[in-house]
């Protein structure tokens, strides 16, 4: 059997193809590419973020690694932290987002990628980093898509001299690079490499992690305690049936997998495969399931969501099928290897705090800045607690042996992403690039958005049903980034989603 892997970017892609041709497995292959995400893709990943990864080792039980960020031990004042607005320019909208040393939550990137290794990888850490050490030390042809993201945070970029020198053009150090020129991060070549030679600890007990808490005294919550007391999350998968599909997900206290798990139960008694894609039943019935889950989010705690009783699971899908009769900043690695292990894994930087640690190329994220993480507020965040993510890297395994692992970028479209593309594969039988490729809509607060590709003639009564909606000209990135891989008796797919610069490769 063949291996594949797909990612949001060819070089990502390529590192990990290049490792399972030389025989390493799925997670070799998947920390490798996680780590060049750090050079080719640094305006959504860093070893300054936090992430999740699902694995299925073959002959093991399943398991989550937690790496996604904790709160600080202890919250300062709002008055005596690092913390300021910086405004994201989408083009035809603007977004503000909160930067600088007080929204630095404790990072579980270097620590995660670390445990896994230990774990279940067989090829030297060292080894494993090198790619992406040489990559940061030539640098990296900047994509159309990574311009694009860098043009949208500029500001935040642009906030300090540390940050903007990292995406800085290689032929212009002025001006941030532009799409087909080079741009590098030596400093992080020079990071990662000391990191594969002496650890994570390096970086949370060591030299990094001691540079990191100093400059945090000055306006930020983070303390060498912090990093010190850092610990990998090893969680059983949500897992459900749906349709004969055992689905194996990202479990509380992240919300974006139980999202996902409620959404399908909400669908479970409609019969999509009946629907043509793209008619009123099937958009319809998304649209209504994703209100649900908004509307049960709100009335329940992620925990409480994820073990309602069938009772109260039934009296939500009353609620879709009454709605069904009124009309009748993230990036993500996917790998199965030639032995069936899968591994998908997503991580996130949020938009980056501007914040450099000095002498090592590594932004670090701006969580405490983030509102969909903090819906309390701001400084109001639980001391010690690992923050909840919409994040959702998910397997799934039929009977007959076929195995899938995808996952998404996309902040609160993750969870609607992944759920549209479980339908196409389940329900509609498609294979995994139809799935990733196909029309999306995404719903919010009642307000529908929908992709372009639909017919709005046949989905009108949708539409009618939720005046507060829009229609894009065509596929969008808002509309997440869904990296598939399939093998089993098919054979063996994949698909990069081209919302989001996607690429695949299978490895005979």
């Amino acid at each position: 059997m063949s291996s594949v892997v797909a990612a949001g970017h060819a070089l990502t892609v390529s590192v990990a193809e290049d490792v399972l041709r030389e025989g390493g497995n799925a997670y070799d292959a998947v920390i490798a590419a996680l780590a060049t995400t750090f050079v080719a893709e640094p305006v959504l990943s860093s070893p300054g973020g936090g992430g999740f990864l699902l694995a299925a080792p073959v002959g093991q039980p399943p398991r989550v690694y937690d790496f996604f960020v904790q709160t600080p031990r202890e919250r300062r004042s709002g008055e005596d932290v690092e913390f300021y607005p910086a405004v994201a320019d989408f083009g035809p909208t603007t977004q503000e987002f909160h930067i600088g040393r007080g929204t630095v939550a404790t990072p579980g990137v270097i620590r995660g990628i670390a445990e896994v290794h230990a774990d279940l990888a067989t090829v030297p850490l060292r080894e494993l980093l090198a790619p992406a050490c040489r990559h940061a030390t030539v640098g990296v042809e900047v994509s159309e898509m990574q311009a694009y993201l860098q043009d949208v945070v500029a500001a935040i970029i642009n906030a300090n001299e540390a940050s903007r020198s990292i995406f800085a053009s290689v032929e212009a150090q002025d001006r941030l690079a532009r799409a087909g020129e080079r741009s590098a991060n030596p400093m992080l070549a020079d990071a990662l490499e000391a990191i594969a030679i002496e650890g994570a600890d390096l970086f949370y007990r060591g030299e990094i992690g001691a540079s990191l808490a100093s400059d945090m005294t000055a306006g930020g919550h983070l303390t060498s305690a912090d990093l010190a007391h850092y610990r990998v999350e090893k969680r059983a998968p949500l897992s459900m049936e749906y349709r004969g599909a055992r689905v194996l997900t990202n479990p509380p206290p992240s919300s974006g997998g139980t999202l996902i798990g409620f959404g399908l139960d909400m669908l479970r008694t409609h019969d999509l495969g009946t629907a043509s894609f793209g008619s009123t039943a099937h958009v319809g019935l998304l649209a209504a399931a994703m209100e649900a889950s908004s509307s049960a989010r709100i009335a329940h705690t992620i925990e409480a969501l994820a073990s309602l009783d069938p009772a109260s699971v039934a009296q939500w899908r009353e609620q879709v099928a009454w709605r069904m009769r009124a009309f009748g900043g993230t990036t993500h690695v996917s790998v199965i290897d030639a032995a069936g292990n899968i591994a998908s894994a997503t991580v996130s930087n949020g938009e980056g705090s501007s914040y450099v640690i000095p002498g090592t190329g590594i932004v670090m994220n701006n969580m405490l800045g983030e509102d969909d993480l903090n819906p309390d507020g701001f400084h109001r965040w639980t001391p010690d607690e690992r923050m909840t993510s919409m994040m959702a890297p998910t397997a799934l395994a039929w009977r007959d042996g076929r195995r899938i692992a995808t996952g998404s970028g996309g902040s609160n479209r993750i969870r609607t992403a992944l759920l549209q593309v479980l339908v196409n594969l389940v329900d509609f039988t498609m294979d995994v690039e139809d799935a990733v490729s196909s029309p999306r809509i995404h719903l919010e607060n009642s307000f529908l958005s929908v992709e372009g590709e639909f017919d709005a003639e046949r989905i009108a009564p949708v539409l009618e049903a939720w005046p507060d909606h829009q229609i894009w000209d065509a596929s969008n990135m808002f509309f997440g980034g869904a990296h598939t891989v399939a093998s089993g008796p098919r054979g063996v797919e994949g698909a990069g989603d081209p919302r989001r610069d996607g690429a695949c490769a299978i490895i005979p």
